[in-house]
This record gives structure tokens, C-alpha cells and sequence, in this order.
């Protein structure tokens, strides 16, 4: 295996399952990922699945050099797409050829991550492996009984061992995500690496000001998908006292949408349930700004990247007691946490939080603002840049 260059700007290839515009955790990260990289000077190329049928092809964004491999849809997401290796490892090949990387970045154990890290084997180049999944993410999109999808989950763990195993460093967001990988996929060396965030774009600026609602705000942001239980957040919401007038902006689409707009009819929460959808990041920083309180009911998060966008706006926060989202909460401090699925625990928990004097709320918030330091974006883009470099696991935690 070739080590980089310590000197001279690399050439990254980051190959992608999942890639803007789909919207999760894993594709924005992938997209900060090349942002930053280009920023710091280096050659970056994305390997990802294009949006619709038809032909590979190449786009050139500001990002990054995005080649987009033909693809095909899948009947139970509204916006995923899969490769077939027999269309693509030719294709993954001519691209070796052409872009001649110093070091590939593969986000994921499936497809395109899978025969990227294949190839980059046989030619000698360095690999960086980052884990985003938990098999708890395919759970809904598996028609199958729980029996089966146990199996699916074990059998996705020990693919995920024997791909990502032949990485040079593994990495993945938390340490809990950490562990799991350590006792299910068995993979003894894997770097807890915080995906990042640029906490600053996230604050009021000099002079700024924006305008809250009258009433209380409660937040979420993400994919409307089964795992996230948005529905124990809209039961929460329906449970909190009338007169409190607390209202639920939800940013956000996905394919349990059309549920949660019949339930929040059903409930009458219509005038205090807003479903904003897909927001640009203007959009989505005003939403932080103005919220009183963000809230993650979601029970698959790795880290959740929204989590830390609202922390990063001085917003209190209600997570569930799940995954790692224990991390990101001091229970009384910055939010609280709950027990997952049990909205009268979170109703009660929201109801404290809205009753809070505003001096209170805003000391919270700010208790947020500093817990997010630790997950600065440069820290995390230099410490992959020296992985890509040839620094190990062993470099990195002593």
C-alpha cells in the first residue's frame, strides 16, 4: 500500500451509497466531506448513484467532481437507489484509470463502497472506511416479519466486518457506534471521529436579529421515516396543555409523511402542526433560531448531524434515550432526555420546558452552544486529512 504524500495536495475519490440530493446524515456528510476537502486545497472526486435512469455521467460542482453511476430504484423508498456491480465494476475501474487517486474515502460496506474499496485493494491505494449504518435503518424498508429482518441485521454486521476490514483505518461518528462495530461486525480498531459540524454558521450574527413566534416552538428536523417516530412526537404535542398553544414545525420529507399528515388531522393539530418539508440552509438556520426547544425521537441515530445543528443555533433539546444520543445531552442542563415511544413522558418533558422563564431557556441553550465544541468540522477535516496521509488508529488514540 502506497502512503501519500505528506506535502503535495491529494487526489480523494469518496464513493457514496447515499449523496445529496438525498437527504440523511451519511449523504450531508459525505457532501461537507468534499466541500471541505476542496476547500483545504485537494483534488476531489465523488463516486455516487445518479438520481434517475439512464447513462453514467460526470457533473462538475463546486464541491467536488461528482460521477454519478446509472442506478435503479427501489420499491419501498421513495428516493434511494441501487447499483448492480455487474453495470458498475467496469465503470469503478475506468475511473481508477482516469482519476489515479491517492487515497479513497468509501462511506458504506454496500455497492459503490463495497467494489471502490475492491479495487482500491488491488491497485495498492490507501482506504479510509466511515460507517453510517446501523441495520435498524433498513428495518422499514424490508416487508418482512422482525424474525427475518434479525437475520438480515446479522448478516449485514459480518458483510460490514469482512468489507470494511480490508480498510487501512475504520472510523465512525461516536464511540457507541464504535462498540457495536466492535461486537457485532467485529472489527477491533474502529476511530470514533465526529462527523463535524461548523458550528458558527448556526449562530445570531452582530447586529442579527430574527423574530419568534408567540408561542411555544417545538423542532424537528430529518427524513420522515419510520425510525424517526415523529408520531410519539405529534401524540406528545396533541397530550401538552391547551392553553400552553405549543406549536410542532416538522422540516423534513420521506415516505411515512402522508401518515403523520393523517394523524395530525385525526388529533386536530392542524392550526399547531406545521409540515415545512425540504428547507434550503437559510431556511433551516432561521428554524433553529427560532425554535424553543428541538426534539429527536428517532432510535437509529449514529450521531445525528441535526442534533448538533440545533445545539449549534443555542437550542435546548428533548432527545430519546437511545443510540448516542445520550452524548448530547446534560439531563437538566442543555434538554432532557426520554424513554423512547412513550409520548406522555415527552408531552410532560416538553410542557416543563415551555413553562421555563425565558432567562432559563436561554441558559440551556447556551449550555448547547458549548457542548458542540468538541465536534468542530476543521478538527474533524484535519484529522482525516492525516488518516489520508497515513496516520493509523494507533496514531490517533494515544
Amino acid at each position: 500500500m502506497t502512503i501519500p504524500d505528506t506535502n503535495k495536495p491529494l487526489t480523494i475519490l469518496i464513493a457514496a451509497d447515499t449523496y445529496p440530493p438525498h437527504v440523511n446524515g451519511a449523504a450531508q456528510f459525505g457532501y461537507r466531506l468534499a466541500k471541505g476537502m476542496t476547500a483545504r486545497g485537494h483534488n476531489v472526486h465523488v463516486l455516487a448513484c445518479r438520481q434517475d435512469k439512464g447513462k453514467s455521467f460526470t457533473e462538475f460542482r463546486d464541491e467536488a467532481t461528482v460521477h454519478r453511476l446509472r442506478s435503479h430504484s427501489v420499491p419501498t423508498h421513495e428516493y434511494f437507489r441501487i447499483c448492480f456491480p455487474w453495470e458498475i465494476k467496469k465503470e469503478i475501474r475506468l475511473l481508477f484509470d482516469k482519476v489515479q487517486p491517492d487515497v479513497v474515502h468509501i462511506q458504506s460496506h454496500y455497492m459503490i463502497g463495497e467494489h471502490v474499496l475492491y479495487e482500491a485493494v488491488k491497485r495498492g491505494v490507501r482506504i479510509v472506511a466511515t460507517n453510517h449504518f446501523m441495520p435498524e435503518n433498513l428495518n422499514p424498508f424490508l416487508p418482512f416479519p422482525q424474525w427475518f429482518k434479525d437475520i438480515v441485521g446479522r448478516i449485514s454486521w459480518k458483510d460490514m466486518g469482512k468489507v470494511m476490514g480490508k480498510a487501512d483505518v475504520v472510523t465512525t461518528p461516536t464511540p457507541l457506534a464504535a462498540k457495536a462495530m466492535h461486537q457485532h461486525a467485529f472489527l477491533r480498531k474502529v476511530l470514533p471521529l465526529s462527523n463535524g459540524i461548523d458550528s458558527a454558521a448556526y449562530e445570531l450574527q452582530p447586529g442579527e436579529t430574527v423574530e419568534r413566534p408567540a408561542h411555544p416552538t417545538v423542532l424537528f428536523v430529518g427524513r420522515l421515516a419510520e425510525e424517526k417516530h415523529v408520531d410519539v412526537l405529534i401524540d406528545a404535542v396533541s397530550k401538552t396543555p391547551r392553553e400552553l398553544n405549543v406549536h410542532l414545525e416538522i422540516v423534513g420529507g420521506g415516505e411515512v409523511r402522508p401518515a403523520l399528515e393523517a394523524q395530525v388531522a385525526k388529533l386536530g393539530l392542524q392550526d399547531r402542526v406545521k409540515f415545512l418539508g425540504l428547507a434550503s440552509d437559510e431556511e433551516l438556520r432561521e428554524a433553529y433560531i427560532k425554535a424553543d426547544v428541538f426534539c429527536m425521537p428517532g432510535t437509529a441515530e449514529l450521531q445525528s448531524l441535526v442534533t448538533l445543528e440545533a445545539m449549534s443555533a443555542s437550542t435546548p433539546v428533548l432527545l430519546a434515550n437511545a443510540m448516542a444520543l445520550p452524548h448530547l445531552v446534560r439531563d437538566g442542563e442543555n434538554g432532557y432526555l426520554f424513554t423512547p415511544n412513550d409520548s406522555n413522558e415527552l408531552a410532560a418533558k416538553i410542557t416543563e420546558l415551555v413553562k421555563l422563564p425565558e432567562d432559563q431557556l436561554r441558559a440551556m441553550g447556551k449550555v448547547s452552544r458549548e457542548m458542540v465544541e468538541p465536534h468542530s468540522i476543521n478538527s474533524t477535516l484535519q484529522t482525516f486529512e492525516d488518516l489520508y496521509r497515513g496516520a493509523s488508529y494507533d496514531d490517533m488514540v494515544v
